[in-house]
C-alpha cells in the first residue's frame, strides 16, 4: 500500500522501504529542510511516529550519519535509535525526537535560557569525557579549507581583491600554535547548535521549572561530519550561534561552567578564539555561496551576526596576524556594517 503524504514529492523506493520496515499505509509529513540535499518527514503509523531522512545519492551519503550515531549511541549519548535503512537509497528511518528543539523552545520560553544552555554544555562535557571516536582528525589542511571559503565565496560576492596567500600564511600561524594540543582530541561534531539539539526532557525536570542540565535529555542530530579534533570548537558552534544570538554574558557565564567542569588548560581561551574566527570566516563563505551558487539568499540575512562574532574573536591577541590581514584587505567600513551586502 503506498503511504499517505501530504503535497510533497516522495522520495523514490519510499513505499518498498516503509513496508519493509513494517511501517506500510503510514502517513508521510514533510519537514523543513536545512542547506544540504537532505530532505526529512514525519512518518506517522497509528499512534506512533518516526523519522525518515532522505539523503538522495550522489550528492548525500546516509553512512557518515550511520556511522557517528550509533558510535554516539554506544557511549551513552542520546542519538536517534535507527530502525530501519536502504544506505545506498539514502533512506533511513530513525527515532522521532518530536518537536521542542532547542531554538524553537528558547524563543517560547526566554527565561529558561541559562538552564537550557547549560545543558547543552553538560552533553558536550560527556561527550568529551570519552576518547575520539573512530574518525579522520581535524587537521591544519581540513582548518585551510574551510577558512578558504571566505575568499573564494565571500570575497569576490563584494567584488574585492584580497591578498589569498597571505589569508593562507595568516591562518597557518594562528593554527599551527594549537594543533598540539587537540591531541589526542575529542569527538567534535562540528554543527553543535540550537537548531540541532532537541530537548527530550521536558519541563521541570529539574525541580525548578526548567530543562534539567542532564547530558542524557540532549537529543543529538545532524552529526554525520564529525571529526577528531578540539574540545572547543563544538562550544563555539554552540555560543557563537550562527542563526541565534547568544549574548557576551550567557557566552562567558557557559565557557566557565565548561571549564570549571573539564579543566581544559591555560590555553583553552585563545584556542576558542581561534576556532571562534576559523568558524566564523567559514561559515560568511557558506552563506556566500549558498547565495552566489546555489540560489539560497536567505542565509545572507545571518551575516552579519556571524561577522560580530568574528570581530569579537579577531580582538585576541592569538588572532594578531589574521587580524593584520582583515586591516589590509577589509575596507573599515564594510567591517563597521558587519560584512554588508554580498552582489
Amino acid at each position: 500500500m503506498m503511504p499517505k503524504t501530504v503535497k510533497a514529492t516522495l522520495p523514490e523506493g519510499l513505499d518498498d522501504f516503509l513496508n519493509e520496515a513494517g511501517w506500510a499505509g503510514a502517513e508521510v509529513e514533510p519537514l523543513p529542510g536545512d542547506a544540504s540535499f537532505r530532505r526529512y518527514f514525519r512518518v506517522r503509523n497509528g499512534g506512533f511516529s518516526a523519522i525518515m531522512m532522505d539523503s538522495p545519492p550522489p550528492q548525500e551519503d546516509p553512512r557518515p550519519f550511520l556511522h557517528v550515531g550509533r558510535w554516539l549511541s554506544e557511549k551513552g549519548l542520546r542519538a536517534p535509535l535507527i530502525y530501519a535503512e536502504r544506505a545506498e537509497r539514502g533512506l533511513v528511518l530513525l527515532e522521532d525526537f518530536g518537536n521542542d528543539r532547542m531554538r524553537d523552545w528558547l524563543d517560547l520560553h526566554p527565561a529558561e535560557e541559562p538552564a537550557v544552555y547549560a545543558r547543552a554544555i553538560a552533553a558536550l562535557v560527556a561527550l568529551h569525557a570519552h576518547p575520539p571516536g573512530p574518525f579522520e582528525p581535524y587537521d591544519l589542511a581540513t582548518y585551510q579549507r574551510e577558512a578558504a571559503l571566505f575568499v573564494e565565496w565571500y570575497c569576490p560576492g563584494m567584488s574585492l581583491a584580497v591578498d589569498e596567500a597571505g589569508w593562507h600564511d595568516a591562518w597557518d600561524a594562528v593554527l599551527t600554535p594549537m594543533l598540539a594540543r587537540q591531541q589526542p582530541g575529542v569527538t567534535v561534531l562540528r554543527d553543535y547548535h540550537a537548531e540541532n539539539i532537541m530537548l527530550l526532557g521536558g519541563p521541570a525536570a529539574n525541580g525548578n521549572g526548567g530543562p534539567a542540565a542532564s547530558a542524557g535529555e540532549q537529543g543529538l542530530i545532524d552529526f554525520q561530519d564529525a571529526l577528531v579534533g578540539h574540545r572547543a570548537y563544538d562550544l563555539v558552534s554552540l555560543l557563537q550561534d550562527a542563526r541565534r544570538d547568544v549574548s557576551p554574558a550567557l557566552e562567558q557565564a557557559m565557557l566557565e561552567l565548561y571549564c570549571t567542569s573539564t579543566d581544559p588548560g591555560p590555553d583553552f581561551l585563545a584556542d576558542y578564539a581561534r576556532l571562534g574566527a576559523q568558524r566564523n570566516a567559514k561559515i560568511v563563505g557558506i552563506f556566500a555561496r549558498l547565495w552566489r551558487r546555489d540560489g539560497k539568499p536567505r542565509y545572507l540575512a545571518l551575516i552579519p551576526r556571524v561577522w560580530e562574532a568574528l570581530e569579537r574573536d579577531l580582538a585576541h591577541p592569538a588572532l594578531a596576524p589574521v587580524a593584520a590581514w582583515f586591516v589590509a584587505n577589509m575596507p573599515q567600513e564594510l567591517r563597521e556594517r558587519r560584512g554588508g551586502e554580498v552582489e
